[in-house]
């Protein structure tokens, strides 16, 4: 029983780690993109909001970025502490990935963010703005490393098995691996949603405290118009990855759907209350042959359930945690939606619409982790599908050492997340107390950038 508890407790410590860090990482990785957008508006216009939403967005992002690599070195650890078998086995991949991101990524992001931060008046407009471009192009790219490694941790492609150890044969095929254009671009739009209404909420916060000014209002704009286009996309591609997932992982697909029998013309269920024990749902509320339809493209289309797989996770949280996902995403599209009619129109929005956008600031952190649950919890009882079982890569660490370290994390973790959003809204009251960069500020790098020939 203690080596059960030690894997749950282990499996939560990795979760609580990796719920932390994902937080970071989803805001910087867009926003790099939004601050060059803003940057650029500025270069062409020489219009002084666009340098004011950058110059306190760039803020955000220093501080995301600070979370996100700090939070990031502590699940280095636990590679070594808790799951020792990860490494033995699938070592020869996983660490060059981790290497890449490190090489072609991190490193860039270190070496231009401080151009970015300090640099606006020490170095010519042109270089400050390919430094806030390489800061962006870093983020994805550091990303692009991490999803590939999570990826083919998913659909493991390129690689044959020696004495119980992975080795490479193919790293084309272990780079684009089966899942991986599908999660690279659900979650590249996840990150985009996120970045969005953490603008529009931070933008509506000031805009409700009385700063109506220019580069609020273009962050405002910026936010809600971006969050409008990105989430019928998101919709789109997040249908295209769970056809994906049928056909690789077919019983996590089961799972979120809450199917525990195999059925043809499977009914989408909205809600139920899923009984491990029963093998059963209680409470169902079903639109019938709808899951079918979405998911095979047709009525009568056969869907698999748990009972036909000898290895499947748990079907509560992932069920759970796929409709929460969901839910967030239709009421993202409704508020980004009216947003952006009311902001057409009326030039920004009304009273009733800004505290809305307050209270959706974080949506997309709800819609990320509850994604990010769904996707991770759905692949147990493996850590790599069908290579290697999430127990057998577990360290032999007691049971009670690991709860020490998993409470102190939790308790860290939530000061610190108090204190970030605490800051945000704190540099919101403060920013509307400072005047915009003026046109004697501003025009001078417009006229330099101009001057370059850029």
């Amino acid at each position: 029983m203690e080596t059960l508890d030690a894997l749950m407790l282990a499996r939560a410590q990795f979760g609580a780690n990796i719920t932390f860090h994902i937080l970071f990482p989803t805001i910087t990785i867009a926003l790099g993109w939004v601050l060059l957008f803003f940057k650029l508006k500025f270069n062409r216009s020489g219009d002084d909001q666009w340098m004011a939403a950058y110059q306190f967005f760039v803020k955000v992002f220093a501080l995301c970025f600070a979370l996100g690599v700090v939070s990031g070195i502590t699940m280095s650890f636990q590679f070594g502490t808790n799951w020792p078998g990860f490494m033995e086995t699938v070592g020869n991949i996983a660490g060059p990935l981790l290497a890449y991101e490190i090489l072609t990524a991190f490193f860039m992001e270190a070496v231009f963010l401080g151009i970015m931060l300090f640099g606006v008046n020490r170095v010519s407009n042109r270089v400050h703005t390919i430094a806030t471009l390489l800061v962006a192009v870093g983020t994805t790219l550091s990303a692009f490393w991490i999803l590939v490694l999570n990826s083919w941790m998913h659909t493991p492609a390129g690689f044959e098995m020696r004495d119980g150890v992975a080795h490479a044969t193919d790293w084309w095929a272990i780079i684009f691996n089966p899942s991986m254009p599908y999660r690279l671009a659900h979650m590249l739009m996840a990150s985009g949603l996120t970045a969005a209404f953490l603008i529009a909420g931070l933008s509506a916060y000031r805009w409700l405290r009385g700063d109506r000014s220019g580069g609020v209002k273009a962050g405002l704009r910026t936010g809600v118009f971006l969050a409008a286009g990105l989430i019928p996309l998101q919709i789109f591609m997040g249908d295209l990855h769970g056809l994906n997932t049928l056909e690789h992982q077919p019983q996590k697909v089961a799972a979120m759907e809450g199917l525990w029998q195999t059925e043809q013309g499977a009914g989408l269920r909205l809600f139920a209350i899923p009984d491990a024990e029963q093998q059963t749902n209680h409470f169902e509320i079903v639109i019938p042959n709808l899951a079918s339809l979405i998911l095979t493209h047709d009525w009568n289309g056969e869907l698999k359930g748990l009972e036909a797989f000898e290895h499947h996770p748990p079907m509560a949280p992932v069920f759970y945690a796929f409709r929460i996902m969901v839910g967030v995403g239709v009421l993202m599209l409704l508020v980004s939606w009216v947003g952006a009619w009311q902001i057409k129109r009326q030039g920004e929005p009304k009273p009733w619409l800004a505290k809305v956008l307050v209270a959706m600031t974080f949506a997309g952190w709800v819609a990320t982790v509850a994604g990010w649950y769904t996707t991770e919890i759905g692949r147990q009882p493996w850590l790599v599908q069908d290579v290697l079982l999430t127990a057998d890569a577990a360290s032999d660490v007691a049971a009670g050492m690991i709860a020490t370290t998993l409470t102190g994390y939790l308790i860290l973790y939530a000061l610190l997340i108090s204190a970030f959003i605490g800051t945000l809204f704190y540099m919101g009251r403060r920013a509307g107390r400072l005047p915009e960069p003026t046109s004697e500020q501003a025009k001078p790098l417009a006229g330099a950038f101009q001057q370059e020939g850029a």
